[in-house]
């Protein structure tokens, strides 16, 4: 069956850090590039970070030097490393399987998705 499945998500404080995992199934995760996207309540769903088949990175502008995109061939699994969180940053985190093999920062890019791990930074 080919999946995606979003782990690591959860309660966080302001300034703290998580770390999303993202495990694939049915495919080999290493000859595509892959993304992470985030939707926040009330509006619509965002390019945070992507990772090209040859480990190439793009990030959304205002997240960059924040978040770290990376990925276990391995292990068949791509992370997001997310320190210094803020409040913003609440929202629900979905990995998603490119249509290619190289970074892409729109949605329609994408072929699979994630079911997604909610993010909350709160105190």
């Amino acid at each position: 069956q080919v999946q995606l499945v979003e782990s690591g998500g959860g309660l966080a404080q302001p300034g703290g850090s998580l770390r999303l995992s993202c495990a694939a199934s049915g495919f080999t995760l290493s000859a595509t590039a892959m993304g992470w996207f985030r939707q926040a309540p009330g509006k619509e769903r965002e390019f945070v970070a992507s990772i090209s088949w040859g480990s190439d990175t793009d990030y959304a502008p205002s997240l960059k030097g924040r978040f770290t995109i990376s990925r276990d061939n391995a292990k068949n699994t791509v992370h997001l490393q997310m320190n210094n969180l803020k409040p913003e940053d609440t929202a629900l985190y979905y990995c998603a399987k490119s249509r290619g093999m190289l970074t892409a920062a729109v949605p329609e890019k994408y072929e699979l998705w994630g079911q997604g791990t909610q993010v909350t930074v709160s105190s």
